[in-house]
């Protein structure tokens, strides 16, 4: 008969062994002495490698430099230290590929920023060279002070099916989910620079692991205040599901929608093709063609969010709060505007006051600029490219988001907004935005402009 204490270390031996078998997965991607297993692109910053560490000292006038795994990694867990003790940026590149026939062979995709300035957006998710940034901080202001200026910082990144999450010092920076690519290298940035007073400032990483198996098994549990951020095509996440998100429009039917002074939704002019939504050009006047289309459901305190993708030239808008039984005549139907406008050949965009018509304001009121980076453009993807628009509102508060990026707030039943109608031209309308609910609305200006994975959220 065994005695308590033999099972007991029998027990032990047993825990033991199941825990080493687990860390005995991990694998290390720096051996400590050299950059066997790495390769460099780009740009001409140095590598080396001092005590145990990596090091990249940054070279004037060269692009932006990557040291790269020769492997390529898919789904995994990776965990690293990094130093940084100056403004030098930088990143951690994840699935990031060299393909010739994109932009003749340019490093691209995902990468964990390392952000030393006073944006603070260290642990936010940037698509190098392609996309731009796919979560920038500002929809996480707690993250913003995670990293730590000369001193080591933990970084995890968890890339597993569509899903990337990363932390820093063992704080949530990003809950992204995006499926645009699955495999890629790893990679260690050393940022370009054009100011002599870089020249020669470095970033240091140690103790690089990864993990690519019983990986659901090793996940870390994401932090329930940190929101996802999806770019998923007409499709909801587990996550926007139990956070009460439904598809405002489902990808394929005109069902939920009407003509915003029809019965019916418009015969023609709308196109729904390739799970994207289109209103075709017409004669670039305000609901001249097919006509707005707006939702048969009104909405009081809700979250917004949906892609838009504008053509050379193109107006159009997302009004909130619309009234369709106002303005019967010509023009466009009433509400609050979030404007969609191509600012640099529009001619709207020089109208109104001090750009209160270019994209992403509130439109005739309020011009959209950053309101969380001081000084810092709006970060407009560009033409023929996708670009997230969010709008949040809730007991009077409003706040317009423009990829990711809060570029507008307001109070609808404050003084200033009242003002600011006033001497607008809505001033016509009696109690304009301060309507108690309304409907969605999507505007044909008519210039081509397409929309696609347009949900909501009804909040308390």
């Amino acid at each position: 008969m065994r005695t308590i204490s033999t099972r007991i270390f029998l027990v032990g031996a047993l825990v033991l062994g199941l825990t080493l078998s687990i860390n005995a997965q991990w694998k290390e991607l720096f051996n400590g002495e050299n950059l066997k297993g790495w390769k460099q692109v780009g740009g001409q910053a140095n590598y080396t490698v001092e005590g145990g560490v990596i090091v990249g000292t940054a070279v004037p006038n060269t692009p932006n430099s990557f040291l790269i795994t020769d492997k390529k990694y898919g789904d995994f867990i990776l965990e690293l230290e990094v130093h940084v003790s100056s403004q030098l940026n930088s990143g951690i590149q994840i699935r990031s590929n060299i393909d010739k026939a994109y932009r003749d062979g340019v490093f691209h995709g995902y990468q964990v920023e390392i952000d030393p300035s006073d944006r603070g957006y260290s642990g936010g998710i940037y698509d190098e060279q392609r996309r731009g940034w796919l979560y920038p901080l500002g929809r996480n202001e707690k993250a913003r002070t995670a990293l730590k200026l000369a001193d080591w910082n933990k970084v995890r990144i968890e890339a597993i099916g569509n899903t990337i999450y990363t932390w820093i010092n063992g704080v949530q920076c990003a809950r992204l989910v995006d499926n645009m690519t699955a495999e890629g290298h790893i990679g260690l940035q050393v940022h370009s620079i054009w100011k002599d007073h870089l020249e020669g400032a470095q970033m240091k990483w140690r103790n690089i692991r990864i993990l690519t198996s019983n990986l659901e098994s090793n996940r870390k549990a994401p932090d329930p205040q940190v929101d996802e951020i999806s770019y998923l095509k007409n499709e909801l996440t587990e996550w926007e599901k139990r956070n009460g998100f439904r598809l405002l429009w489902d990808g394929e039917t005109n069902a939920g929608w009407r003509g915003a002074k029809l019965d019916d939704f418009p015969q023609s002019g709308w196109v729904m093709e390739n799970g994207e939504l289109t209103v075709l050009a017409t004669d670039g006047g305000e609901s001249t063609g097919p006509g707005d289309i707006v939702t048969k459901d009104k909405y009081a305190n809700f979250e917004l969010e949906l892609e838009f993708k504008i053509t050379e030239g193109a107006n159009s808008g997302i009004k909130y709060y619309v009234d369709p039984s106002l303005n019967k005549g010509s023009g466009s139907a009433i509400g609050c505007e979030f404007q969609i406008l191509d600012d640099k050949k529009h001619p709207d965009a020089k109208k109104g006051v001090n750009g209160n018509r270019t994209v992403g304001s509130l439109y005739d009121l309020i011009r959209a600029e950053d309101r969380i980076v001081t000084g810092r453009q709006k970060q407009f993807k560009g033409i023929g490219q996708w670009n997230k628009a969010r709008i949040v509102a809730k007991d009077g508060k409003v706040q317009h988001w423009l990829n990711n990026q809060l570029v507008v707030e307001y109070d609808r039943f404050s003084q200033m907004f009242e003002a600011l109608v006033a001497y607008s031209k809505y001033a016509k309308w009696e109690n304009f935005g301060r309507w108690p609910e309304g409907c969605i609305l999507l505007q044909d200006h008519g210039n081509e402009v397409s929309y696609r994975s347009i949900k909501i959220r009804e909040l308390n």
